[in-house]
Order: C-alpha cells, then sequence, then structure tokens
C-alpha cells in the first residue's frame, strides 16, 4: 500500500509497540474475515528492500506489502505451500505520522488493505472492507 511521502519528522512508539498495534489492528478485521485467514504470516520490518524498479517511486512509501497467492486464486492445486506473507514497513508508517493516535491509524488502514489482497479483493472490495472496519470503529 502506497502512500505519498509526506515531509514531517514522523512519530515513533518503538518496534515492540509497532507489533503491538499491528496484532490489535488484525482484531479489527471482521470476524467472518479474520477467521478465514490461513497459512499467512504477518511481519514486520523496519523498510522494504529488494523491490522491483517500477515499485520505487519517488514520491512514495510502500507502506504494506502482500505476497503469495491470494485465496481467490487458489485452486484444487494449493497445498503443501510455504505461508502467504503481509509486511508491513514499520519506518515509512511511523515517518508519515505525527503521534500515537495516527500511527495507529495508519497501521489499521495498512493492515486492513493487505489483507484484502490477501482475499483477492479488487479496488472496489477493498474499499468496502475499508469502509466496514472503520464503520464499525465509530
Amino acid at each position: 500500500m502506497p502512500r505519498s511521502k509526506i515531509p514531517i519528522e514522523g512519530f515513533s512508539a518503538g518496534k515492540r509497540a509497532f507489533e503491538t498495534m499491528v496484532k490489535e489492528a488484525l482484531e479489527t478485521i471482521p470476524r467472518e474475515l479474520r477467521d478465514q485467514l490461513e497459512n499467512v504470516a504477518f511481519m514486520v520490518e523496519d523498510e522494504p528492500s529488494d523491490l522491483p524498479e517500477e515499485w520505487e517511486e519517488e514520491d512514495q512509501d510502500l507502506l504494506g506489502l502482500y505476497h503469495g497467492i491470494s485465496r481467490k486464486d487458489r485452486g484444487f492445486w494449493y497445498g503443501n505451500a510455504l505461508p502467504d506473507r503481509i509486511l508491513i514497513y514499520r519506518k515509512p508508517l511511523e515517518r508519515i505520522s505525527r503521534n500515537l493516535q495516527e500511527l495507529r491509524e495508519n497501521i489499521r488502514q495498512t493492515v486492513i488493505h493487505e489483507v484484502g489482497h490477501y482475499f483477492g479483493f479488487d479496488e472496489e472490495e477493498l474499499r468496502a472492507l475499508e469502509a466496514e472496519v472503520f464503520r464499525s470503529k465509530e
């Protein structure tokens, strides 16, 4: 999930607190979807690395990335596969966040977006998922 770079100092709560916020963000996903998450590992990395050149846009930070075969694309042949991975990038998220509340919300939005990719959601379905989750927060 790329986001335009914002020229601000950013906010850091530390690596452990960041990882806890990622876990908390997972809990905000609707239970019917959360219960279907299988063979997927959530990982926190400091920065993206080894990205294809076309992904390295000068004016954007990559906040998260889904690696794997989406549930929508899995066929009868899918099995005995290494876990898919959802990578959440700590430093880019910290750079675009001005305080703890904003960092928590940016993490939540990124986790939800990448989980949508795991399910194979298109952009319209992603927006609907994000709207549902944000609505349930209020």
